[in-house]
């Protein structure tokens, strides 16, 4: 048996270990009681189907509806009515692409910028409950892989 084979052997089982990985990891992640929990620790009160979009136009700002709605799985019809909510709460604007003037994005707000900031605090403390018994180095090297591997998976060429 060559080599070769039973690299790709190998490297067939370890892909489908990181799937079932990932799986599970997006399957808690888009959990509705996540988010809830998430808002309770953060002291906030917010619909919870607004949560990720007001944190996506936080860190993604400015961001137009076709493309949040992309990002979140949902209608952008939707996700434009949400963010309609959003600006009547006063946690994000809209307002003229600087790159076409036809589209309109969606921009934090302050208020919206200081709900998002409870919500990174409420996230630290999870996090840090999470990862409290890995040495230092492993979650070092756990941000490190999971950021080349998003910037790897944002650039893959395969078609849609």
């Amino acid at each position: 048996m060559s080599t070769n084979k039973v690299q790709n052997t190998h490297n067939v089982a370890v892909l489908r270990d990181l799937h079932s990985s990932l799986v599970e990891i997006v399957g808690v992640m888009n959990r509705p009681q996540r988010d809830e929990s998430m808002i309770r620790a953060a002291g906030i009160s917010l619909d919870r189907a607004l949560f990720p979009l007001l944190v996506l136009v936080e860190r993604l700002g400015p961001i137009g509806v076709v493309e949040l709605a992309d990002r979140v799985g949902r209608d952008y019809t939707t996700v434009s009515r949400q963010i309609a909510k959003m600006e009547a709460q006063g946690l994000v604007d809209r307002t003229e692409s600087a790159a076409d003037r036809r589209v309109r994005v969606a921009v934090i707000t302050k208020a919206g910028k200081a709900m998002t900031d409870r919500i990174d605090e409420a996230r630290k403390k999870i996090g840090q409950a999470i990862f409290s018994k890995w040495e230092q180095q492993d979650l070092i090297d756990l941000a490190r892989l999971m950021r080349r591997f998003a910037e790897d998976i944002k650039d893959d060429p395969t078609p849609q």
